[in-house]
């Protein structure tokens, strides 16, 4: 299984960018691109520039590498309807995102590490693949050793996830830590801040 193991706050400020997940501070506090010269950059970015870093966001919120991407891009165009719409539907209904949206995981990359070691169960059933596909009336649920983990923690820090949080094309079972995908997501679900369109254009040229 691929992944990108490098300084993650150093991509996301080379396209001056935040997570959406509100992780990385150091972002925040660093908002110029890294290196020596980072504060001197200023020059304004040509129109491919500024497409390359609309896919390169979409590429870092979801946690894959360039093949993985360009894989669910060419799968999303050979769809009917939007490609932009059908890429970001793809990219939402991955069952590591499913995890992450249900609140499950509180980042993306720790519910890809849930899914990888083999504490998702969908339909009943272990699966240890985070790409893996969810559809509609999946059922999502925990291994004992995860959800117990999960309830230790929330019970340290007082956390909480509502059922109210979670996007409408999921439902939580907040007591039973237990989860569902109800339909496939409209675009106005999705809240990674990408401008799909602008991807098209990219792979488009």
């Amino acid at each position: 299984m691929a992944r990108y193991t490098g300084p993650k706050a150093r991509r996301w400020r080379r396209i001056g960018a935040t997570p959406s997940d509100g992780t990385l501070t150091a972002v925040q506090r660093r908002n110029y691109p890294p290196g020596q010269h980072g504060l001197r950059r200023g020059a304004k970015l040509s129109e491919y520039g500024t497409q390359l870093q609309e896919k390169q966001k979409a590429k870092y919120t979801y946690g894959l590498l360039e093949r993985q991407f360009r894989r669910y891009y060419r799968e999303a165009e050979k769809q009917s309807g939007m490609t932009g719409e059908n890429l970001m539907k793809k990219l939402e209904l991955r069952l590591d995102n499913v995890v992450y949206r249900l609140g499950l995981a509180a980042t993306r990359a720790q519910a890809r590490q849930a899914v990888t070691h083999g504490h998702v169960k969908v339909n009943g059933k272990k699966l240890d693949i985070p790409s893996a596909a969810t559809k509609t009336d999946d059922q999502i649920s925990l291994s004992d050793t995860f959800k117990k983990a999960l309830e230790t923690h929330r019970e340290e820090h007082k956390e909480t996830t509502n059922d109210t949080d979670v996007p409408s094309w999921l439902k939580l079972d907040s007591k039973a830590l237990t989860g569902q995908v109800r339909s496939e997501p409209a675009r106005s679900d999705i809240g990674a801040a990408v401008n799909e369109q602008l991807i098209v254009e990219f792979y488009s040229r």
